[in-house]
């Protein structure tokens, strides 16, 4: 099977087997007496891909480290393998976190790392590790700190993939990395999941080059967890209706309006919400018109400033043209 010819179809397991790594009950994280995240609760099991989405200041990499056990867990509950995964080796053994990369000061060279990896990490793949810094033309023998920041970037990449452990947690790992690179990288996760499932966490604000990736989708809105449920789940709830104001008005009065765009007598209006196939042709007869919105879109929508919209239960802004 060639990389692009992977669909998600192709990675999709049975509930019968998933099994719940991670586990978040009333979650809040306080700094400076602030609260990053709020009251999160939510399960997540493995082997799984996980959209965590959220705009600048939402709360992924807090939360990410959290789970890592970088820092402690605030108010509420935080169970990785069923254990606090602050300071506790037996949890940190079998998560890794790669991020936003610094070496700056990393005199090491590239194979050393590898070295390192190879020793802390009992499951590190150094074989899969030389196989795809090689995809990336990253030299074994180049001085870390000297590699350009997209070539860092990928190599944390590359180290995450390989590190074998069940829980993998990538926090925009395609920094500064070209297109082509990163679809590269996109490629490289689909195919180490495919070959070693597991439960990966990919953050990103790139939803519309990643969205093929996810089984399931996290979205951040200021500290809270605003949408929580699988990719199909997700895009079969968001729905573009357009057609003549007064009748696309009616049609979501009940629904949850995310966005709403007027062109003239016409409007498009953006919905997340079940539309019931007698509903839809209802619309239907009456010259209305429907359409899946992108997970960008969605994304996009669903972070935005609430103002107050026609319709029952609107969480979007008004767009008048």
């Amino acid at each position: 099977m060639q990389r692009d010819e992977i669909k998600r179809e192709d990675r999709q397991h049975s509930e019968e087997e998933t099994e719940a790594m991670i586990e978040l009950k009333n979650l809040t994280y306080r700094y400076e007496a602030e609260a990053v995240l709020q009251d999160l609760t939510t399960s997540l099991s493995s082997p799984k891909i996980y959209g965590l989405m959220g705009r600048n200041g939402a709360g992924k990499t807090t939360l990410l480290a959290l789970i890592n056990g970088y820092i402690n867990r605030g108010e509420g509950s935080l169970k990785v393998f069923g254990e606090n995964p602050f300071d506790n080796l037996s949890v940190a053994v079998d998560v890794s976190y790669h991020g936003k990369p610094d070496f700056k000061e990393e005199r090491n060279k590239v194979e050393e790392i590898l070295g390192f990896y190879r020793r802390y990490r009992p499951n590190f793949e150094i074989d899969i590790a030389k196989e795809l810094l090689g995809d990336f033309d990253i030299s074994l023998d180049k001085t870390i700190k000297k590699l350009s920041q997209g070539k860092q970037s990928a190599l944390n990449g590359i180290l995450g993939l390989a590190s074998g452990t069940p829980v993998t947690l990538l926090d925009e790992v395609y920094v500064g990395m070209d297109a082509p690179s990163r679809t590269r990288m996109y490629r490289a996760i689909l195919d180490e999941q495919i070959r070693r499932p597991r439960l990966m966490i990919l953050s990103t604000h790139m939803v519309s080059e990643m969205d093929y990736l996810f089984d399931h989708v996290l979205i951040l809105k200021n500290g809270k967890l605003l949408i929580d449920a699988p990719v199909d789940e997700v895009l079969e709830k968001g729905i573009a209706v357009s057609g003549e104001k007064s009748k696309v008005e009616d049609f979501t009065k009940d629904l949850q309006v995310l966005h709403r765009e007027a062109l003239g007598p016409i409007e498009k209006t953006v919905v997340y919400d079940e539309i019931t196939e007698e509903d839809r042709k209802r619309g239907l007869e009456t010259g209305l018109e429907f359409e899946e919105t992108s997970l960008q879109d969605l994304f996009i929508h669903l972070t935005e400033g609430t103002e107050k919209v026609a319709g029952k239960k609107s969480m979007g802004k008004e767009d008048t043209k």
